[in-house]
């Protein structure tokens, strides 16, 4: 499935319907007076969140979303029907805002939310409506109003509490096949996942908890570098970061220093975010060597990095009883 996280729609509200000028004409009534009957509203755009939708793909090739207009008023009074309701159905995290003036219009994250993003326009009031003691035969109504144009940017933010992050071939996709039923991509090549996935990891307690692979950060993400600066909003939602290093680079220390510097660099309270440090291909790695690297990354991360291996599943329960634990921590705090 293609992953889209970013696009541009159009979209235009229903123009109201014009009133009407008209007149009571009926058997023994020689004066009926006027009877036009007001325009009805046109309709309104809503996006709603559906559940089953992952992507903004749709978007790529549908840009321009209309409601019906309203229809005019009729004689005898009678009000024009209203527009019907367009209502555009968007996956869960998606962010909205006026492409024109870069507002925020809203943060759609519960299946079935809804959000009005352009307002049918107005019915134009018929003739009947100016009636009164000084003019008692008004010729006049007016046309309905144009409903609300705009320009949207959608941006899907992934909805998961944990986010794996780390250099390219840092073993994230492998840990989160290993750690969920997720079946992502996985090769000894850089940026080998170019998209994020998700994986569901169960708690002993049986609820679930949702893991996020993004994809390689490099350095210069945050001002665009390399893929991860796509990916970089993405963790925005996250709660806990499980940050992975690859024990078997020359350089593993600079490989810590890199994300942070990026995460610090992007902002949004990343770098604030709690995180759990893990050294990944611990197997491939001498004893004496992998000990030596641990306590570096302990001196300049003031935490004691977890020694794993995704591959072996060796040191995995580590990783999921830190992250419970401080999910926990958490939910006592809100």
């Amino acid at each position: 499935m293609q992953f889209i996280d970013r696009a541009e729609i159009e979209v235009q509200a229903g123009k109201g319907g014009d009133g009407i000028v008209a007149f009571r004409r009926e058997k023994y009534v020689p004066a009926g007076g006027p009877a036009g009957g007001n325009g009805g509203y046109g309709g309104s755009i809503y996006l709603e969140v559906a559940s089953n939708l992952q992507t903004l793909l749709d978007f790529q090739y549908n840009r321009i979303f209309q409601a019906e207009d309203g229809e005019r008023g009729g004689p005898n009074n009678r009000t024009g029907a209203s527009g019907s309701d367009r209502t555009i159905l968007v996956p869960m995290g998606t962010v909205v805002y006026d492409e024109e003036t870069d507002e925020l219009l809203g943060d759609l994250i519960t299946p079935g939310q809804t959000l009005c993003v352009a307002t049918g326009g107005k019915g134009g009031l018929g003739n009947k409506f100016f009636l009164s003691n000084r003019n008692r035969a008004p010729e006049y109504s007016l046309p309905g109003l144009a409903g609300e144009t705009k320009r949207l940017r959608l941006e899907l933010k992934l909805l998961a509490e944990v986010g794996i992050i780390g250099l390219p071939n840092a073993g994230k996709s492998t840990l989160i096949a290993a750690l969920s039923a997720a079946r992502p991509k996985i090769a000894d090549y850089p940026f080998t996942t170019l998209i994020p996935n998700l994986g569901v990891v169960r708690k002993p307690t049986g609820d679930g908890t949702v893991f996020a692979d993004i994809p390689g950060l490099i350095a210069g993400a945050s001002q665009g570098a390399g893929l991860g600066h796509e990916f970089l909003r993405h963790i925005e939602r996250t709660r806990v970061l499980l940050h992975l290093v690859d024990a078997t680079v020359e350089e593993p220390l600079e490989a810590y220093k890199t994300i942070q510097a990026e995460l610090e660099a992007y902002g949004r309270g990343l770098a604030e975010r709690p995180q759990i440090l893990a050294l990944n291909k611990s197997d491939a790695v001498d004893s004496e060597t992998l000990d030596e690297i641990a306590t570096q990354l302990a001196e300049i991360s003031q935490t004691r990095p977890l020694l794993i291996s995704a591959a072996t599943r060796a040191g995995l329960d580590s990783v999921t009883q830190a992250v419970w634990q401080i999910l926990d921590k958490l939910e006592v705090l809100l």
